[in-house]
């Protein structure tokens, strides 16, 4: 009888499984619970029904991760405010954006910018502003040395105070400030507007340009604000020109340095 039971049992186990495949899943938290009955109106058979029942489910914690971009270290460096440090990484990152060349040279040469996209100078550029309450950045620079100074990097270089005023009675003279321990590192009221990022210009400032002039800063008027400069500069006569717009100084200058200083 025992045998004959247990028969019927994996007979009946077998059609339902065929003929009725369970909607659950075996990793469900639900599964069919055999009910064994013996109704004395059926005295010699034993009938199998079958009920939904529930399991405790099982929880599994899973572990999500924040995605990481190549700006997380200069944004953890603005949020603490560590500038300096902030300063060094946008060095670095411009330098890996620039290309490979740059990248094995430890330097970006201006006419490098170029192959640094759009959206990767913006996001620097962001962060900057973010973190300072709009006074560093680089469209910060070039709206100062685009509307405030007339695109004289002298007179930027004074607004910005990376050059400082020397002592002297009969007249202005001013000189660039010592790396590092000349330049403002804090965030305050008197922190001058547009004083960081800091770019090398000692001895030229066609880097610096290819940034104000990259496609991530441009703005209305600035294309004609570059013919005025191209036509200025092809009427100028060469350094006679060039004396009339900056001096005698300004002439010679542009001999002597006449490779700009690349570095950055």
């Amino acid at each position: 009888m025992a045998t004959n039971s247990f028969n019927s049992i994996h007979t009946l186990r077998r059609r339902h499984s065929i003929d009725c495949p369970c909607p659950f899943s075996s990793s469900s938290s639900f599964f069919l619970k055999p009910i064994t009955k013996n109704p004395s109106s059926f005295s010699n058979h034993n009938l199998i029904t079958f009920s939904v029942s529930s399991t405790t489910p099982t929880t599994t914690t899973t572990t999500t991760t924040t995605p990481t971009t190549p700006f997380d270290t200069l944004e953890q460096h603005l949020i603490s405010q560590n500038f300096r440090e902030a300063d060094e990484e946008t060095r670095r990152l411009l330098i890996v954006l620039a290309g490979e060349a740059a990248v094995k040279r430890g330097y970006v040469f201006f006419s490098e910018v170029q192959f640094i996209s759009e959206s990767d100078l913006k996001e620097i550029d962001s962060l900057w502003r973010k973190y300072s309450d709009g006074k560093f950045g680089y469209s910060v620079q070039k709206k100062i040395w685009n509307t405030k100074v007339n695109r004289d990097f002298t007179n930027f270089f004074i607004k910005v105070r990376w050059m400082k005023k020397l002592e002297s009675e009969e007249v202005d003279q001013y000189n660039y400030r010592a790396f590092p321990n000349e330049f403002i590192w804090e965030l305050n009221d008197e922190t001058p507007e547009g004083h960081l990022p800091l770019t090398n210009a000692l001895r030229g400032t066609q880097l610096l340009k290819s940034i104000f002039t990259h496609p991530a800063f441009v703005e209305e008027g600035d294309e004609e604000e570059e013919e005025k400069e191209g036509g200025s500069s092809n009427n100028s006569g060469g350094d006679k020109g060039n004396a009339k717009k900056g001096g005698l100084f300004g002439g010679l200058r542009s001999k002597l340095f006449s490779k700009p200083d690349y570095s950055f």
